[in-house]
This record gives C-alpha cells, sequence and structure tokens, in this order.
C-alpha cells in the first residue's frame, strides 16, 4: 500500500507565497510521477504540476511564472513553491502520486487548503 500526505496549506493574502510539502511512503517502484492538483469549489479537480522521475515537468499555463514544483527522491517527496498567490488559486491542493507498473495506480492525499484572501 502506499501512503500520501501533504502539508503546509494556510491562509496567505494575495501576492503573498506558500510552500506546500508531500511526502509518498510504502511499495513504490523506481519509476513513477508525483505532482500536484487543485479543487475550487464548484469546480473539477485540475492538474496544476507534475514532475515525473524522469525528469520531465508539466504545469498549468494558470501558474506558469508563479509556480514551482521540486523532487527530492532520496525523501519520495515533491514541493510546490508558490509565489503571487491570486484569490482564484484558493482550493484544496491534492498531491498525488502514479505509479506505471504494473498496473498503473494512482494514489492521493487527503487535501491541503489554500485559501488567499485579503
Amino acid at each position: 500500500q502506499v501512503q500520501v500526505m501533504e502539508s503546509g496549506g494556510g491562509l496567505v493574502q494575495p501576492g503573498g507565497s506558500l510552500r506546500l510539502s508531500c511526502v509518498a511512503s510504502g511499495r513504490i517502484s523506481s519509476s513513477y510521477t508525483m505532482g500536484w492538483y487543485r479543487q475550487a469549489p464548484g469546480k473539477q479537480r485540475e492538474l496544476v504540476t507534475t514532475f515525473s522521475s524522469g525528469g520531465k515537468t508539466t504545469i498549468a499555463d494558470s501558474v506558469k511564472g508563479r509556480f514551482t514544483i521540486s523532487r527530492d527522491n532520496a525523501k519520495m517527496a515533491v514541493y510546490l513553491q508558490m509565489n503571487s498567490l491570486k484569490p482564484e488559486d484558493t482550493a484544496v491542493y491534492y498531491c498525488n502520486i502514479y505509479i506505471p507498473l504494473p498496473a498503473g495506480s494512482n494514489y492521493w492525499g487527503q487535501g491541503t487548503q489554500v485559501t488567499v484572501s485579503s
């Protein structure tokens, strides 16, 4: 079994910064992708950014230039540095780990609330 745990959410003023952390544990192969998704009230969950074990990253246009993902393979951890936050970034942020082998499995954290408000 695989466990995923996020931390670091909170309330921040517009223009502020937050850093989210996520650590995975359990039976994880050497090849996996970790990333962040978010879900705002009344909206579908959307991709924010991902980081594959091969070093490839993806990032949503809405956060490009403001959010940065980083990864520590030794700790099976991924981080999301969020700068210049906007009210529209308010959402529950979920950490995800995708393990392609053997069965293409997705695991999710419980989510952490990020609220951007003055």
